[in-house]
């Protein structure tokens, strides 16, 4: 019994020795893993500067025609003549449209001959009165009806000058909307006509922006659909409120346009030059973690681990940024000369991490890019 009762308290030490040592290799894992280092994550960096930047300002702006109107009918009537083809320039009075007006001709043949008798009417009157023969009365009536006469004949020929259509002004016509034939009611359209040169550009400036902002400021514009076309052109007009929805105030441009490139309703980008040139850090855009909280960079820099060695690591640094050119942004805040900043994987850092830095292949940092396929 007691050797037996010896056997089993043998085994139970043997299991709790085993149990023991199989935890205690446990904990030792667990501390080595919690004291490993992962790798350096690779990086590209470039040393900060500080350069002179232009102070502008970049903004949508949507360009509008300095003239524009849809032409339309006047009057109600025929077509009876076209005298345009769509997409055509036309000068000022030229003739778009005719209606028909035989009926108002005719109208004024009569009215012609009724005036023609009323002013030989007129001129025997005269020649009674000064006789004596007849009286001031009737001499007042002749004079009266010439001249009613006279008035009728004017106002038919308004009317057929009136369904006579022409161009306001010169400019570029869009599509025709009328045809050979059709019968057009009073105020019906029949063709838009834009003046192209020069033409407006029209955009908002943040209300923090508008006391910069005078009229003969320079300003140059682009379009995505002009590859390599700069327009330059000056402020002409500044709104006199602040729209309460935007916060922006509203400002025209206007910009030279002589081979018509540039087209009503386009959307434009906007340099828009705010005086002197300022004192900045140019980073490549790729160097900036955006966040709600703040815009932040990664600054390579010599930091310790847990045991007090040196390694190449990053530290996370907030900065303000203020304008954007080319692949550049403008940091006026936060950094300084001399910093070694990260422009590549920065969606991979955190505060403190190794890094290794491999410039082979770099973001762009220029201001003034030139696409491939430009």
């Amino acid at each position: 019994m007691a050797k037996r009762l010896i056997l089993v308290l043998g085994v139970v030490v043997v299991l709790l020795a085993g149990l023991g040592f199989a935890k205690f290799r446990q904990i030792e894992s667990a501390v080595q893993a919690s004291s490993f280092q992962p790798p350096p994550e690779a990086v590209t960096s470039v040393v900060t500067r500080r350069e002179q930047w232009p102070a502008t300002m970049n903004v949508i702006g949507t360009t509008e025609a300095v003239h524009g109107v849809t032409v339309s009918a006047d009057l109600p009537g025929t077509v009876a003549r076209i005298n345009f083809d769509s997409g055509m320039a036309v000068h000022e009075g030229e003739i778009l449209v005719e209606l028909d007006t035989r009926q108002e001709k005719a109208q004024l043949a009569s009215l012609e001959a009724q005036r023609d008798l009323a002013q030989q009417n007129f001129g025997r009157t005269q020649e009674l009165l000064n006789a004596g023969v007849i009286s001031r009365a009737e001499y007042d009536q002749a004079t009266s009806q010439q001249k009613a006469t006279e008035a009728n004949v004017g106002e038919i020929k308004a009317t057929i000058a009136r369904k006579t259509i022409r161009a306001p002004f010169s400019g570029i016509l869009g599509i025709r909307k009328v045809n050979l034939g059709q019968y057009l009611p009073a105020g019906s359209p029949i063709v838009s006509n834009q003046s192209l040169n020069p033409i407006y550009v029209n955009f908002g400036v943040p209300q923090q922006a508008a006391a910069q902002v005078h009229i003969g400021r320079s300003l140059h514009v682009t379009a995505e659909d002009i590859a390599g076309k700069v327009f330059g052109g000056n402020v002409t007009a500044i709104d006199s409120e602040v729209d309460p929805t935007t916060r922006n105030i509203q400002i025209q441009a206007t910009l030279p346009n002589p081979e018509g490139k540039l087209r009503p309703g386009m959307f434009v980008q906007v340099e828009l030059s705010l005086g002197a040139s300022r004192d900045v850090i140019a980073l490549p855009a790729s160097a900036i973690n955006y966040a709600p909280y703040g815009d932040s960079v990664f600054v390579i820099t010599d930091l310790k681990d847990p045991k007090g060695q040196t390694y190449r690591g990053v530290k996370q640094t907030f900065v303000k940024v203020q304008g954007s050119r080319g692949d550049q942004v403008a940091i006026i805040s936060g950094l300084n000369p001399g910093d070694e900043v990260v422009t590549s994987g920065v969606f991979k850092l955190r505060n403190g991490a190794a890094v290794q830095v491999n410039n082979k292949v770099q973001p762009g940092n220029s201001s003034a890019p030139k696409p491939e396929d430009s």
